[in-house]
């Protein structure tokens, strides 16, 4: 059971670090008005590769499940989950909008010959608070979603269960 639950984990690890990856790139390249196709492709296999290594590293599941018990909160509820998804987007978004806009950053500086028209740290504060709204919600519907999926292919009952 417990190789079972490290497989499930690496697939939800998968399934949401690819998905929030393409979701915040597209969003923090739409926020920044300066959509291209070339450049939301580098900043979505960035950011997935960054996602994947967080997820792969870090397990979200045991450390928001962990928590969950210690405030004594109910797998499958809605405070459970909300504090789930916080905890979650809290560990994901800072790091990935760190390195995405220090990429965006270096790119503007680099095409105005050293110099970048706006300062680092409020377009990195506008994104970061940007990406933390949109991640939480993209967390908090998908990840049940992505879990009862993995969950019904491995032949195991629902979570909350």
């Amino acid at each position: 059971m417990e190789e079972q639950m490290r497989i499930i984990g690496r697939q939800m690890a998968i399934r949401m670090g690819i998905m929030m990856s393409f979701c915040l790139s597209l969003v923090g390249i739409l926020s920044s008005g300066h959509f291209t196709i070339p450049g939301f492709i580098i900043s979505f296999v960035i950011s997935t590769i960054i996602s994947l290594i967080i997820g792969l590293v870090i397990p979200i599941g045991k450390v928001t499940g962990g928590l969950c018990a210690r405030l004594r909160l109910r797998q499958g509820t809605i405070g459970a989950r909300t504090f789930e998804s916080f905890l979650s987007d809290l560990i994901y978004t800072p790091i990935m909008t760190l390195v995405m806009v220090g990429l965006a950053y270096r790119m503007i500086t680099i095409q105005n010959g050293g110099v970048a028209p706006i300062p680092f740290l409020p377009m990195f504060l506008k994104s970061l608070i940007i990406c933390f709204v949109v991640g939480f919600f993209l967390i908090f519907i998908f990840q049940p979603l992505f879990l009862r999926q993995i969950m019904k292919k491995h032949g195991i009952g629902r979570p909350e269960e």
